[in-house]
């Protein structure tokens, strides 16, 4: 049956085949422009091969040249859309599985899939051709007139790192032992809504709710780029917005410069890890009673009581030592963050108080694509890949390619 299936997906390859190359050189087919303009020569059939979902497809077409300006055109390849030789259909297939899988694995998807052959590097060429348009375009969007309210809106930002080239990161300052980096950090911006809590008054996110944005640029950059987002997703009329973070600074400063109304909360595991570290600074490491008043100060700190942690912890302080010292560390990054960390307060109004979305994200977003074994990225590589990666997630890919063939009927 096999054998039979795959025989009939060929043949209705080689039929398509044929029937696209006749409709395409068929002497009656009109489109725009197609005829000389002041100062232009026309050659006429001049042949091109272009690859379709069918396979290749070869073309007569007229060629215009400006003898004025040196330059020329050819109507029949701007009207079919096409994309350095490949059709739009195969370009969005590319694009597609060049985001989702290594090149070379896209290459074999496409084949095991569609019967499609398509080379790895010709799927890397497309992607970095067509993402940068992809993220224009879709950083270039506001909201929908006519966009339902929000009833809470969720923002989220947090960072992961990816092998790079090592031109990508001479004189980088990074965590081997020498200083030196091996990775560059990706933001990931994550923007999610909640209408409703369950029958225990738990949040409940909204399905398929989660947009993504990130990008390899500084902190500022993708600040900007995230509270864009946030407009997009009709934050404005959001009854309210919640930004959940974990303890990075820089995640704080983010959210204090792009989303001042805001409720601000910490991730509760970020917290819970913190007051493992002090416990084990104020009572020995792994200890018993280490153990044993983390689970107290837990419950404690899950009841709104930071005050109660802080001062226990302090009355607490061993008299000297490196113990003292990192205690007093953890400690103040208690009372830095006290007001994100009324989790009663914020479960009593629905909120999640957990950033997994934004960490998940960073493991499929990021995680997945690029940074598996044996990659490398350059910082343009890298940005186009993550362009396609976060349209895909968010949902938007289709919309892109749709309004991109709009624009190419307009034009017609």
């Amino acid at each position: 049956m096999e054998w039979l299936e795959f025989g009939l997906r060929a043949a209705m390859q080689r039929d398509a085949r044929s029937l696209l190359e006749r409709l395409l050189n068929d002497p009656s087919l009109s489109m725009p422009n197609d005829h000389s303009m002041d100062g232009e020569r026309c050659y006429r059939d001049r042949a091109k091969v272009i690859e379709t979902l069918f396979g290749s497809v070869e073309i007569g077409r007229n060629y215009y040249h400006d003898t004025t300006e040196a330059e020329g055109r050819f109507p029949l390849d701007d009207a079919l859309g096409l994309i350095e030789g490949y059709s739009p259909a195969l370009a969005r297939l590319m694009c597609r599985s060049g985001g989702q899988s290594p090149f070379e694995a896209a290459s074999g998807d496409l084949l095991a899939y569609g019967g499609i052959k398509v080379e790895g590097r010709a799927i890397q060429r497309m992607v970095n051709s067509v993402a940068p348009d992809v993220r224009k375009t879709l950083e270039a969007e506001t909201v929908q007139p006519g966009a339902p309210d929000v009833n809470v809106l969720y923002v989220s930002g947090d960072g992961t790192g990816i092998p790079m080239m090592k031109k990508e990161i001479e004189g980088v300052v990074g965590k081997q032992p020498d200083g030196s980096a091996k990775t560059r950090e990706v933001k990931l911006g994550c923007v999610f809504t909640q209408s409703s809590v369950d029958e225990e008054g738990r949040p409940m996110r909204d399905p398929d709710s989660s947009s993504y944005v990130a990008t390899i640029a500084n902190a500022v950059e993708f600040g900007a780029l995230l509270r864009k987002e946030a407009f997009r997703r009709n934050m404005a009329s959001a009854l309210k917005v919640v930004f959940l973070g974990d303890g990075a600074a820089w995640v704080w400063e983010l959210a204090r410069v792009n989303f001042p109304g805001a409720v601000h909360i910490l991730d509760f595991f970020h917290a819970a890890d913190h007051l493992g570290e002090l416990c084990d600074a104020l009572f020995g490491k792994d200890t018993q009673q280490s153990k044993s008043q983390c689970e107290i100060w837990r419950t404690c700190l899950k009841e709104d009581g930071i005050d109660e942690v802080i001062a226990m912890a302090q009355g607490a302080l061993p008299r000297n030592g490196p113990r003292r010292k990192e205690a007093k560390k953890q400690i103040a990054y208690f009372q830095k963050n006290r007001d994100r960390m009324l989790y009663a307060t914020f479960r009593a109004a629905g909120y999640f108080i957990g950033s997994g979305v934004v960490e998940a994200g960073c493991r499929t977003v990021v995680g997945q694509r690029l940074k598996q074994s044996g990659m490398f990225w350059s910082s343009g590589g890298a940005q186009n890949v993550l362009a396609l990666r976060t349209s895909i997630l968010s949902n938007r890919f289709d919309a892109y390619w749709n309004q991109r063939n709009d624009s190419l009927a307009e034009a017609a």
